[in-house]
């Protein structure tokens, strides 16, 4: 019998912490994942330069001409929506390509790293016409990233509403996240990155350092109800000393975000600097260390932090240094790839490949295979037929399918 409650309480069983929040159960393992390379078991799985590439696999090139693709989704139609980060949202209508976006987006701020940035369907989308995305609004000094909703007519966004955004505004063009994803229960996590490298300062001290600090959402997951506003069960609702909307904090800048309805696991990849990728389990109320507990170096050289892990904060699964800049995110859970079934796929800027992370049934990571794609990765995503798309990042950028051979 579950029990709902209003405030996260944690169980402990043996080894595993569950947290029962808001009639979605959500458990914490005590234990990060093994490493093949790494002699204990709380170490993370420490990517190594050559891996091995997949097999029994092929890539199509469905269609080219997508200027700087950053997400995509499908509609219960089989329609896929797909944002182009200068700021369009594009349909594509079997495999076609529409030559005209769709009309109805707010005025955005393409610059730098930013512009228009995640899509998702409410998962009613049949019955409420509902689209979300996360776009850079603002100007060059004194930016921010936005969630916005508005109902989809086919052609056009209408009813606009702007339902949650930052709490700071930031200068410059980096690290805007962000990336959504639905619960069960319909509430919603979203991605915010921590506004940058250095120097770029905020209240006077480097900006960085917001993805400690609770009262702010940079560097942080937020969860949130359809309409934007807090869910009642959050695990700083309540709280003097944090933001009622944070999820989960100490993040660089969140890329990728899938979750594992099967076992109700949120899993994240996200930016380092100079190396220190990393690929995280993500868990109710819980610090993954950013800045003060990094793999990464700072791009001039030297130290970010002497700490690679400290108690109290949640080591990552994987490290990858160097950087493969991991962007995109998909939990594979179809039988078209029957040997990768309960997998992660991700998605690589630097390496320009497909990362498929061998985990077992306790999130441990097993190996991790590369499948080449040559152009930079934005987005892997697992198609409603089971198959894998990707999107590049490119001027010229492509939609590719990856399908499995005999």
């Amino acid at each position: 019998m579950k029990t709902i409650i209003n405030r996260p309480i944690k169980i402990i069983l043996g080894a595993t912490i569950v947290l029962i929040l808001g009639g979605c159960s959500f458990s914490r393992n005590s234990t990060s994942a093994s490493s093949t390379t790494e002699s204990t078991s709380n170490s993370p799985f420490i990517s190594q330069r050559n891996i091995r590439v997949a097999e029994n696999f092929r890539t199509i090139t469905v269609l080219e001409g997508l200027e700087r693709p950053w997400s995509m989704a499908w509609l219960p139609n089989g329609t896929m929506l797909i944002t182009e980060r200068p700021g369009r949202l594009r349909i594509v209508d079997n495999g076609v390509l529409k030559p005209e976006p769709i009309l109805g987006l707010p005025k955005i701020l393409a610059f730098g790293q930013g512009g228009l940035l995640d899509v998702a369907p409410h998962p009613n989308f049949a019955e409420n016409r509902l689209i979300y995305f996360t776009y850079s609004h603002g100007s060059p000094s004194a930016n921010r990233t936005r969630l916005a909703r508005a109902t989809f007519d086919g052609s056009a966004l209408q009813n606009l509403e702007v339902i949650f955004e930052v709490s700071q505004a930031k200068r410059g063009g980096q690290h805007f996240g962000s990336r959504i994803a639905w619960l069960p229960d319909n509430t919603m996590l979203v991605a915010f990155g921590d506004g940058g490298n250095p120097p770029v300062q905020l209240d006077g001290d480097l900006i960085r350092k917001q993805a400690q600090n609770l009262k702010s959402h940079l560097g942080k997951v937020v969860r949130l109800n359809d309409d934007g506003s807090i869910p009642s069960d959050n695990p700083f609702v309540g709280s003097s000393d944090a933001d009622s909307a944070v999820w989960s904090y100490g993040h660089r800048n969140i890329q990728g975000m899938t979750f594992d309805q099967a076992n109700n696991r949120l899993w994240s990849t996200e930016h380092g600097a100079r190396g220190g990728d990393e690929l995280n389990l993500v868990e109710v109320a819980t610090n993954y260390g950013w800045p003060e507990v990094t793999y990464s170096k700072e791009y001039t050289g030297g130290e970010i932090s002497q700490e690679r892990s400290r108690p109290g904060m949640e080591d990552p699964k994987v490290v990858w240094t160097p950087a493969i800049a991991p962007s995109g995110l998909a939990f594979y859970n179809s039988d078209r790839f029957s040997q990768w079934q309960g997998d992660l796929f991700v998605g690589g800027l630097v390496s320009q490949d497909v990362r498929r992370i061998n985990l077992d049934d306790k999130n441990q990571v097993l190996d991790e295979e590369s499948i080449p794609i040559g152009q930079r990765v934005r987005d892997v995503r697992q198609s409603p037929n089971g198959m894998l798309y990707v999107l590049t990042d490119e001027v010229n950028g492509k939609l590719i399918r990856i399908e499995p051979v005999e």
